[in-house]
């Protein structure tokens, strides 16, 4: 019999009919006017046949124990139970930190994962590892590693530019033009980290252009904007070029407001010498970035002149820091907008993520939400999230980081909850033979993604349909009940249930449940919170029982309105207090691939050079519009979008014509690190030369014992560099390469990336005998 239940995921809230132990039809949240298609993934997601049902060992490590090997992703797993598991787990990590201490235990737990504040995966992690001595950790995101370092350099933050940014409904009402470089994607836009009940970007937009505004979108792909807009496709990676000449614009003709860059911004003297040439002998001027972008000069010159005409605000991606020198694009937005001298105005000024995620443009809450106590973590090693490979093969070796040196720490084990790198990380390839080279791999999943099939332990974990919780995000009115809906599939537990049991193991049951059960800890956060609030609220069996409670909001914001309007008495956290359009501690740095001031530097991956000669196509590595990153790509949005079975890739009529491909063939991408397949799809709404593949198909390779073998499947991450983006911040750089594609010949290989491995019943098991 089919019943009824409302929960919230990353991309959005829902109310589910759940039948015979799974989610049965979705209906979006009753008061979102623009629901996300990503629900569309959610029937049948909690009896998948992708599903961990039972704890599982490599057999590999099970028979010779924990080492270095070559075999992961390619072995068979044995059947074990919670006990041998647990006592398996618990004597391995005693192992680890009797031998090698702490730091030799990499916990970062890179993820998404569930938008709860209880079953989080990576907060029950971090917590249960604080307490047997700590791990090495990571910093940042592979979303925003160059923006978490740089923005705090140049505004002293990077949070409140998401969390305080100026409303979408200020937004509507009084920008006049958007210039938005990676365009305001609305794919995007519908994911949160703890949910979303609303979508307002779309309306948002909508709203802007009925009233007179204008949306000029800067990317070489068409639909990285939604609804009307004027398009500019320039050659990808070209972003900074573009802005320094409009910004030339500005100061040759006496259109940047000398005022505010006086009172509210330090470094822009030193900055003008680059701008106009007077440092380096190239004046960075319309006609120098068409040469390199292919935007027309008088193009760019009339825009510069309508952009100090009006109420403008500049957008830039996330997209655009995902590139080698991405801490570049964020800085020069920056920049361009305190030329223009209208940060602080309602409508005008900087935004850095509109589209990116549903947060931006989002009115922050008036109160902190529900949390779960992680501690403090004993060991103080850390590296960018975005550099594991180069930790993982190169312990002991020192590398750049902000100003500091570091070391990488020599990990012995990989205890991963909640993510998939296999999604993230750049060069699968260097990916594996890394975590080849430490002792054990353990990952909690409750899916067979291909960081599950490379673990030598897996512990099947609940979805977050199959437990109860509750979650809200710092930029969304509604705190959301999340009541199981049905009982754990097969033989899954809560994280929580796994590092209680393996606590008591380790000695530590006491300090990490304090005696209490998971709606024990629900409880708890609630009450603990509701106590520090400056409002009444209901008691928790109240809110339980309503299923939902609006909290209050800071409506009506304008990022950095404060600081404009007394820079004195409102400060930014940088040395100055101000904007630091040269940035003396960066320069003090010393990096010849970070200087001082926004600079451009010239891609290692673009059409303008050498590598473009055997690899003529520009494959953007976007996010998915069908799934959040990788999370359910077995589910029917993300496969009504495939072809043949394969991730698809867009191709300009022309290059498909020039390489005899029609839509629908299956195609081989490649270039010297790797290849995929994928299924093509021919579309206009994309410059020449260039090609689209989103990242989260889930990797699969032809020959699972080959560590470079082609991803079937259509993973583009078999492709991309494993290099950081710059020696300030070691960020991501997976968003561009450089690639060449060809029709496949030959038989189709299937596609087994949602099937389990082969797994071998402990009775069967050949080690037992």
């Amino acid at each position: 019999m089919a019943k009824s239940s409302t929960s919230l995921t990353h991309w959005g809230a829902f109310t589910a009919d759940v039948d015979h132990g799974d989610i049965a039809s979705v209906h979006p949240w009753h008061a979102d006017a623009d629901p996300s298609p990503l629900l569309g993934n959610l029937p049948g997601s909690i009896r998948h046949r992708s599903r961990v049902t039972g704890p599982a060992v490599r057999r590999g490590w099970l028979d010779d124990g924990p080492g270095p090997t070559t075999r992961r992703g390619a072995e068979e797993f044995v059947a074990v139970s919670w006990d041998e598991l647990t006592e398996l787990l618990a004597g391995e990590l005693r192992r680890v930190i009797d031998t090698y201490g702490n730091e030799a235990i990499y916990g970062s737990s890179y993820g998404w994962a569930s938008a709860g504040r209880f079953h989080h995966a990576q907060s029950q992690l971090h917590r249960f590892l604080k307490l047997l001595g700590g791990y090495t950790f990571s910093r940042h995101s592979y979303s925003l590693g160059a923006t978490g370092v740089i923005m705090p350099r140049v505004v002293g933050t990077h949070d409140d530019l998401f969390k305080r940014s100026t409303e979408w409904s200020v937004i509507a009402e009084h920008s006049e033009l958007l210039v938005c470089f990676g365009g305001v994607g609305i794919k995007n836009s519908a994911v949160n980290p703890g949910g979303s009940t609303e979508h307002p970007t779309r309306t948002a937009l909508d709203s802007l252009r009925e009233r007179g505004g204008r949306v000029v979108s800067i990317s070489p792909l068409r639909d990285d904007t939604s609804g009307e807009c004027d398009w500019w496709a320039p050659v990808p990676g070209t972003d900074v070029a573009i802005m320094l000449a409009l910004a030339h614009v500005l100061a040759v003709e006496g259109l940047a407001d000398r005022e505010f860059l006086q009172t509210h911004c330090v470094g822009y003297d030193r900055f003008e010498r680059y701008l106009l040439g007077k440092s380096d002998g190239i004046p960075k001027t319309p006609q120098w970035a068409a040469a390199l972008s292919g935007l027309p000069a008088d193009d760019l010159v009339a825009l510069a002149r309508q952009m100090a005409a009006h109420r403008t605000i500049v957008m830039v991606s996330w997209s655009l820091q995902r590139v080698r020198h991405g801490e570049q694009a964020p800085w020069m937005g920056v920049t361009l907008a305190a030329m223009l001298g209208q940060i602080g105005l309602p409508g005008g000024g900087f935004g850095h993520g509109y589209g990116s995620q549903n947060e931006l443009g989002m009115a922050p809450l008036r109160c902190p939400l529900p949390t779960f106590p992680q501690g403090a973590n004993p060991v103080n090693t850390f590296i960018p999230v975005a550099a594991v490979s180069d930790m993982l093969l190169h312990p002991g070796e020192e590398f750049d980081y902000d100003g500091r040196r570091l070391t990488y720490p020599d990990i012995k084990c990989v205890y991963w909850a909640g993510g998939n790198p296999f999604h993230h990380h750049q060069n699968l390839p260097r990916l594996r033979r890394a975590l080849g080279r430490v002792d054990t791999v353990v990952v909690h999943e409750p899916y067979w993604t291909a960081m599950a099939k490379h673990a030598d332990v897996v512990v099947p974990s609940t979805t977050p349909f199959e437990r109860d919780d509750y979650s809200g995000s710092r930029n969304d009115p509604v705190l959301v009940a999340m009541p199981a809906m049905t009982k754990p599939y097969a033989d899954a537990r809560d994280d929580y249930s796994t590092f209680a049991a393996l606590a008591e193991r380790l000695g530590v049951e006491a300090a990490f449940t304090e005696g209490r059960d998971a709606m024990g800890w629900l409880t708890h956060m609630y009450d603990t919170w509701a106590g520090r609030l400056d409002f009444e609220v209901p008691t928790f069996s109240e809110f339980w029982a309503a299923g939902s409670l609006r909290l209050p909001t800071e409506t009506g914001l304008t990022l950095l309105s404060d600081f404009r309007a007394d820079p004195v008495a409102h400060p930014l956290r940088t040395p100055s207090g101000r904007i630091e359009v040269f940035s003396t501690v960066i320069d003090g740095f010393g990096y010849g691939d970070c200087a001082g001031h926004p600079a451009w530097y010239e891609p290692q991956e673009w059409l303008g050079g050498r590598r473009a000669v055997d690899h003529p196509l520009h494959l953007v590595a976007n996010q998915p519009a069908t799934r959040l990153h990788s999370q359910l790509d077995g589910g029917r949005t993300s496969l009504n979008s495939k072809v043949q079975g394969r991730e698809p890739i867009r191709m300009h009529p022309q290059d498909a014509e020039r390489r005899g491909l029609t839509a629908g063939d299956v195609v081989r991408v490649f270039n010297d690190r790797g290849s995929c397949l994928a299924g093509l799809v021919v579309d206009d709404a994309l410059r020449p030369n260039v090609v689209q593949l989103s990242t989260g198909a889930w990797y699969d390779p032809e020959d699972p014992a080959d560590l470079d073998a082609m991803c079937v499947h259509g993973n583009p991450n078999v492709l991309t560099a494993d290099v950081g983006t710059s020696s300030l911040a070691q960020g991501c750089t997976g968003a561009h390469v450089l690639v060449q594609v060809e029709a496949f010949d030959g038989p189709l290989p299937p596609v087994r990336a949602h099937q389990p491995p082969t797994i071998v019943e402990r009775s069967q098991d050949r080690s037992t005998t």
